[in-house]
């Protein structure tokens, strides 16, 4: 036995020279930031959000502002009655109701898809 210790050897990974990656950032961190590419991601949301909106919009300007317009232009409709309403009363009274719910029914489904598409996109980033 000679007396002295070992000598030490350094043992490192050959991955110890690699460049490191940057940390990872969810996209959700962009948005939070408020950085240009999350802003980008907002504005996004917003115009996909509003074509929609704009659809059942000239769909209920269209149609419950035509109505005046049928009426004008064929004045007899206005003779007619359903039930004890003549029918521009009852159209506007009565049938515009379900017209709304459905246009209604239908924006909310739009509004979903598209922040489901927004949050998957989100998530694959």
């Amino acid at each position: 036995m000679t007396g002295k210790p070992p000598q030490r050897v350094r043992v490192t990974s050959p991955r110890m020279g690699a460049v490191q990656r940057p940390p990872y950032r969810p996209a959700t961190h962009e948005i939070d930031e408020q950085t240009a590419v999350g802003e980008l991601y907002v504005t996004a949301l917003l115009r996909a959000q509003l074509r929609p909106s704009l659809l059942v919009l000239g769909g209920l300007v269209v149609t419950l502002g035509g109505l005046p317009l049928l009426f004008a232009l064929l004045p007899d409709l206005a003779a007619v009655r359903v039930g004890p309403f003549p029918l521009p009363w009852f159209l506007l009274g009565v049938a515009v109701y379900p017209m709304l719910l459905l246009a209604a029914w239908w924006h909310v489904r739009a509004a979903e898809r598209v922040e489901r598409d927004f949050t998957e996109i989100l998530r694959r980033r």
